[in-house]
């Protein structure tokens, strides 16, 4: 009887959450399950604690990269599969997930909340949770196996063993299109930096993923007849957008490079040069895999300011990857051009866009740039009380956008922080990945759940402001 009533009392709890309060309490629920299992001896040895564990399963379901134990060597293969799934989990959206698994908690939901789970999945429309999410599945398995595929068949060939061949392409693979950056090497992808084969699968799984299912679906619905006047314009702002984003990157890295004296791009012929900072240009949107290793040595401070503007735009919304997003990014430059023109609206493309649409992207940006900002200051703290690592503000400031981005480069700063340090990162990453808006959102709701919502109902007068 008392655990029928405490059932019972989940249950009415569980019905009283909102989307964003869900999704915060399933991510957190998902970390501490993964904590747990990630500890055992079935998955791991005795270097992984607790501590080590919950770092893990917190960069696994944010898909951040970010990592204090060696993969391959510390945990098992039981162990690796259950990072895997947690990257699958991560990737795929969290959100998705939780607004799926919250159609079975909370029976008899009301319009207001399916409504609410609609908007959660890049508002594809009232009833359609459940059919957005298995094509959202769909999509995924189809791409991950084809990567796995290619990488088993023609990529990893110097791997003799067929077992470790088929679950070496099998992981990166789901890593890549998950934008998650975790690899069973040391050096992640660096051994293969050469392998035409093995790059390019990995940036087409990283590119695909991050675009997002809408524009992917969007795609394949209007394949056969595939021009601008068929597609969405958030399809075509994504794509341009993403287009001159790996382009910007890429030349941005061999000008900097080349400027700046980095002794890896320097080292290298002029063909591989190119490939290098195509990579890493596309990694750093939020992807961190790395054919190199990336310290202050190997690139220049002018090559690492690019890659945190990288880091910190991402992917695009519905995608597998962190950052602010590209349509942010895209809406913010609209809004600008339009006040340099003296317009009172913001248009891209002979469409009007909605003041809602650029005020969430300026309170995105605004938000993440100080939730940043505070992050580098707690850390910049805590290293500065410890003195046995001496870092480097830019390398401070790299790690907390590459956390807070969910991106995963490191400059060989994570595993040297204490424990405090590893904190900040840790929430850094479960803020990035969740948003740090839909975050705001749980707060204020758990902080207001008992008033009433009255701001649709009053009208304040206008006053000019002079900015």
């Amino acid at each position: 009887m008392p655990f029928r009533k405490a059932v019972y009392r989940t249950q009415d709890w569980y019905r009283r959450l909102s989307v964003p309060q869900f999704t915060v309490v399933t991510g957190l629920l998902i970390i501490t399950l993964g904590t747990i299992l990630l500890s055992s001896p079935l998955c791991s040895n005795a270097k992984v604690g607790l501590w080590e564990a919950f770092f893990t399963a917190t960069s696994a379901v944010t898909v951040t990269g970010l990592s204090i134990i060696d993969v391959n060597k510390d945990l098992t293969i039981l162990g690796q599969g259950v990072l895997a799934s947690m990257l699958l989990i991560g990737g795929l959206g969290l959100m998705a997930i939780t607004t799926f698994l919250q159609g079975f908690v909370v029976r008899g939901t009301e319009l207001r909340c399916r409504l609410d789970r609609g908007k959660t999945l890049d508002e594809f429309g009232v009833g359609g949770v459940g059919k957005t999410f298995q094509g959202i599945v769909a999509t995924a398995a189809v791409l991950i196996l084809i990567g796995a595929s290619v990488l088993y068949s023609f990529g990893f060939n110097d791997i003799p063993n067929q077992g470790e061949r088929l679950w070496a392409a099998i992981f990166h693979s789901i890593s890549a299109y998950n934008n998650a950056g975790f690899g069973l090497w040391e050096d992640s992808l660096g051994q293969y930096r050469s392998n035409w084969i093995v790059n390019i699968v990995i940036l087409i799984l990283i590119i695909l993923g991050g675009l997002g299912w809408r524009v992917t679906s969007d795609i394949w619905s209007n394949r056969k007849h595939l021009n601008r006047r068929t597609l969405s314009l958030h399809t075509r702002l994504v794509l341009r957008t993403s287009i001159l984003l790996i382009l910007i990157g890429t030349f941005g890295l061999l000008i900097t490079e080349s400027l700046g004296h980095g002794e890896h791009f320097l080292s290298i012929h002029w063909p591989e040069r190119i490939s290098s900072a195509m990579f890493q240009s596309i990694s750093a949107r939020t992807a961190g895999f790395t054919v190199f290793d990336l310290s202050l040595s190997n690139i220049s401070d002018s090559g690492l300011l690019l890659l945190m503007a990288l880091m910190f735009i991402g992917a695009s919304p519905g995608g597998t990857g962190g950052g602010i997003k590209t349509t942010t990014l895209a809406a913010l430059m609209a809004a600008t051009r339009s006040t340099l023109r003296g317009q009172d609206e913001v248009v891209i493309r002979n469409r009007k866009v909605s003041d809602k649409v650029v005020l969430k992207a300026v309170g995105i940006t605004v938000g993440s740039l100080l939730f940043i900002l505070i992050m580098a200051l707690l850390l910049s703290i805590s290293t500065n009380i410890n003195r046995e690592n001496p870092f480097t503000f830019l390398e401070m400031l790299f790690t907390c956008i590459s956390a807070f981005a969910t991106v995963g480069f490191d400059l060989g700063v994570t595993k040297q922080l204490g424990h405090f340090g590893q904190l900040i990162l840790i929430v850094g990453m479960f803020v990035g990945r969740l948003g740090i808006l839909l975050l705001l959102s749980a707060i204020w709701e758990s902080l207001n759940q008992d008033r009433p919502h009255l701001h649709n109902r009053i009208g304040y007068p206008k006053e000019d402001l002079y900015v």
